[in-house]
């Protein structure tokens, strides 16, 4: 018997590995005093944006932090603590923890993990605030856009202004 729940915990730390080496950001955040209705919300609104949101043991993910090598995630591990990984954008776990919480005081950021990195609270809250790639990559765009709609505007308007005189 005893041997079987070893067993049981050993996979999960084997999961929990897994999902912290894949994962380009981790937030962890405590939730404990959310109703049912508020943790599903969150659920869903994390599952729309690709975010896997999931509650461990402690002693099993600070486990499979040392397995890993990552140090300092044991001190943010105390209470209810959950885990929203992020496989395709570092942030947007924290984006959408952050918004959350805005309305949902109960729900509090403790740390995130990116890539290899521990972040406290407060520069979880910082991290929460960049625009997601996207966002950045189309103001990027915008910003080239702009000149060249300028340049053309002025090439048209002098052509105008020959034509007119001819």
């Amino acid at each position: 018997m005893l041997s079987n729940n070893r067993q049981v915990k050993e996979v999960k730390v084997a999961e929990i590995k897994e999902k912290l080496a894949k994962a380009k950001g981790v937030v962890l955040s405590q939730y404990q005093g959310l109703n049912v209705e508020e943790d599903t919300e969150l659920r869903k609104n994390l599952r729309e944006v690709g975010v896997e949101y999931k509650v461990y043991k402690n002693t099993l993910v600070i486990l499979a932090a040392k397995e890993l090598g990552i140090e300092g995630m044991d001190t943010y591990l105390q209470g209810s603590i959950s885990l929203a990984f992020g496989y395709e954008d570092a942030t947007v776990a924290a984006r959408v923890l952050k918004e959350f919480a805005k309305t949902h005081k109960k729900l509090e950021l403790k740390a995130a993990l990116i890539e290899g990195k521990i972040f406290d609270s407060a520069e979880v809250n910082a991290l929460a605030s960049i625009p997601s790639r996207d966002v950045l990559i189309a103001k990027l765009l915008g910003s080239f856009k702009a000149p060249l709609s300028n340049l053309a505007y002025l090439l048209n308007s002098i052509k105008e202004q020959k034509e007119s005189a001819q």
